[in-house]
């Protein structure tokens, strides 16, 4: 059986960067960045006053009373302070040519002709030099970052309105199941509810692609081949149909058309399908819930990042803190739940294909090694993130 990195590396063969677009800053939240953000201007633009008080020239005089000479809003530009004067400042207003320090109006009596300043500052004090903040073509968010409103806050204050990002793959699912209804229908007969369309479609977008189409499909070859025509996406992902039974409908279909099938050494997700349709890179994930969600996990999330230029998250090694049962030859991905640093099992089920109302419960999945049959309280085990 191929090993769990051996099957992520020829997956992460098949796919490259695919490119990036020109995006408003509303709708840039949580997208890759993929060049540099530069400030078009200094920020501040000018020297501005960082309370509301009174611009003074410190080498004028002292505390005392002096004459108000004018008054400075934020956003008007001021006139030259008079030689023997102050002028009433505002938070964020332009420092008047000839003032050097501001003092706070809570240092003063607060009047608007006549002023009492009770404190006389250093040059300097209160003032925000221009360009304290961003130097003009500096950078200002540095690329690549999963963009978040601090940082397109930071790109308007710079004064661009736009980021370049990544573009978003573009995914198409395909889930088969002759068993399955959508949620919310009344079940009959052997059918259960298809839980896999959803979990790939929300992981889709959680990851940072597009879902361009997403189809459930029964158990029959020309139904399946019909879902895949004419698809326009940078990755395929299929569910279920994959295993060595009567009615594996993915593998029976593309296995003469350049998809390979075969066991990976996991659990749960052994068996797997992988290879190009039609020039598209395509993962066939089994059908059990979980597997799906793990595959999803372990293959595709490295795929999506690839293709938007950014590094797969790394693992955490963390300790065990109530230990486990693994299957020996095979690596197995077990749902756990982290509390003060430390893992636990989420399930009571083990790491079981099929315990997906389980998942909710999980924080994280532990990657268990082959070799290991019994993970101990005390030992210590690589965790994987279900999020970005």
């Amino acid at each position: 059986m191929r090993s769990v990195a051996e099957h992520r590396e020829d997956l992460l063969a098949l796919v490259s960067p695919i490119g990036s677009e020109s995006v408003l800053l509303s709708d840039a939240l949580g997208r890759v960045l993929a060049d540099d953000v530069l400030a078009a201007a200094d920020a501040p633009p000018f020297d501005n006053s960082a309370m509301d008080g009174y611009a003074i020239r410190v080498s004028a005089g002292g505390v005392g009373s002096w004459r108000v000479s004018q008054d400075i809003p934020a956003g008007r530009m001021p006139s030259a302070l008079e030689p023997g004067t102050v002028a009433r400042i505002m938070t964020g207003a332009p420092m008047p040519e000839g003032a050097d320090a501001v003092v706070p109006v809570e240092d003063s009596d607060g009047g608007i002709g006549q002023v009492e300043l009770r404190t006389w500052p250093v040059v300097g004090r209160h003032v925000r030099p221009a360009g304290a903040d961003m130097i003009a073509g500096a950078v200002v968010v540095g690329a690549p970052r999963l963009l978040r409103a601090a940082d397109l806050a930071a790109a308007a204050a710079a004064g661009q309105p736009r980021v370049t990002v990544a573009r978003r793959p573009r995914v198409s699912i395909v889930v088969t199941g002759d068993e399955l209804a959508p949620p919310g229908a009344t079940l009959t007969g052997a059918e259960i509810y298809d839980a896999n369309s959803t979990v790939l479609s929300a992981a889709v977008r959680e990851w940072g692609g597009e879902v361009v189409s997403a189809q459930r499909v029964g158990d029959g070859p020309a139904e399946l081949l019909r879902s895949l025509e004419g698809i326009e996406a940078d990755l395929i992902v299929t569910a279920g149909g994959v295993s060595a039974g009567a009615y594996d409908v993915v593998k029976e279909s593309l296995a003469s058309r350049g998809v390979t099938f075969g066991p990976v050494a996991m659990q749960p997700g052994k068996p797997q399908g992988w290879g190009a349709l039609h020039g598209v890179p395509i993962v066939c994930a089994p059908g059990n819930p979980v597997s799906v969600a793990v595959t999803f996990r372990l293959f595709v999330v490295p795929m999506l990042c690839a293709m938007l230029g950014v590094p797969t998250p790394p693992l955490r090694r963390l300790p065990v803190v109530e230990g486990w049962r693994s299957p020996q030859g095979r690596t197995q991905v077990m749902p756990v739940r982290i509390l003060d640093d430390a893992v636990l099992p989420a399930t009571a089920g083990g790491s079981g294909s099929n315990l997906v109302g389980s998942l909710a419960a999980a924080d994280a999945y532990a990657l268990v090694p082959a070799e290991v049959e019994m993970v101990m309280p005390g030992t210590t085990v690589d965790v994987m993130g279900l999020v970005p």
